[in-house]
């Protein structure tokens, strides 16, 4: 395991015994934090994605700060598509916007392919910088979004509440949507496995808007794209984390494709998924964002519940359903790693286990 220091995320990724159970947080490097906000004033958002000396800071630190058990590396999904050939531009307020949505045939013909080490080098060096700096402490994930996520994105141009214009394309264009998601798919196998390559010791594809598609669209233009992904991904024995926001289904499926990890939001209870997977993949989550807008005794109670639903033994990485709000109080995130740490020693002490 690369001579970690700390390697206990590594461990429950691969349901191997740990002491107690791990804990890192999405988005734990960002606008709650003080000395996020410091750098973020010097810099834009994406300047700070493409400038791997900064990117490497940011990732580090949640690190040192709050003391969880691994770094997730600081980037957005969007730089594949991005890398693929499409004007991005992140608007305060609005969030990314991608000048000419693909729409059409022509529109997918114009997207190139991409080499991770020329199109994306910032990001590899970024890896590359944080794996020196973090000297083994904790363990560096690397992350995609999944293809239908990415895809999403890309059609619709913007942010949306309806997402009617990718849904469209699925039921009048579905050969088109199916073209651009197996190049996506292609695309983010070798983007991850670059990212493997330079260091990162897991990685994570975060399917935001998978819980957007009817159970029978999903398996067609979501979950077999994620598995074509994992297919192709080159690891050795690095984990691959598969979290799928709003999907309460097919976790059979999701297993049998070759996650090692299944990330679930805060709507669903740990006992009923782990009943389902029947301990063949870990779980990651699932505490809901907003707990930690309440006061310190009110998030030990919730983070207990969480480490009660998942119940004795390994496989289990806490972390929230979502990522931590940009309003959130530091001091509470620090005491939300605090508790798990301590809390979950008992889940993991049974002669039996």
């Amino acid at each position: 395991m690369n001579n970690l220091k700390n390697d206990i995320f590594i461990k429950a990724c691969k349901r191997l015994p740990t002491e107690r159970t791990p804990i890192w947080i999405m988005r734990q490097a960002g606008r709650y934090l003080p000395e996020y906000r410091a750098i973020r004033e010097k810099y834009d958002f994406l300047t700070m994605c493409k400038t791997p000396e900064v990117a490497a800071e940011v990732t580090i630190q949640p690190i040192d700060i709050l003391d969880v058990d691994a770094a997730i590396l600081f980037s957005d999904i969007l730089v594949v598509p991005e890398a693929m050939g499409m004007k991005l531009e992140m608007h305060e307020g609005k969030g990314p916007i991608f000048e000419n949505p693909i729409r059409s045939e022509s529109d997918f013909n114009k997207l190139k392919s991409f080499d991770p080490s020329n199109e994306l080098k910032y990001v590899l060096d970024a890896v590359k910088i944080t794996k020196r700096e973090l000297n083994n402490r904790v363990p560096l994930i690397g992350f995609s979004g999944s293809p239908w996520t990415l895809l999403c994105y890309m059609v619709e141009g913007k942010g949306t509440k309806d997402f009617a214009n990718v849904k469209k394309m699925l039921y009048t264009a579905p050969s088109l949507a199916h073209k651009i998601l197996s190049k996506l798919s292609n695309l983010i196998a070798e983007y991850l496995s670059a990212k493997i390559e330079n260091g990162c010791d897991a990685v994570q594809i975060f399917d935001t808007w998978g819980g957007i598609l009817s159970q029978s669209d999903y398996l067609e233009f979501d979950l077999q794209y994620i598995h074509q992904t994992i297919q192709l991904v080159k690891r050795t024995s690095e984990p691959i984390i598969v979290f799928s926001k709003g999907v309460h289904h097919n976790f059979d499926k999701i297993v049998s494709f070759g996650a090692d990890v299944i990330g679930l939001d805060w709507t669903l209870n740990l006992t009923d998924v782990r009943r389902v997977v029947e301990d063949k993949v870990a779980l990651q989550g699932n505490l809901d964002p907003t707990v930690l807008y309440a006061n310190q005794e009110k998030i030990k109670i919730e983070a207990i519940k969480v480490l009660e639903s998942y119940g004795y033994g390994n496989g289990h990485i806490f972390n929230l359903g979502h990522g931590i709000l940009p309003n959130i109080e530091p001091e509470n995130v620090k005491a939300l790693v605090r508790i798990v740490k301590e809390e979950s020693k008992k889940f993991h002490s049974r002669k039996d286990l």
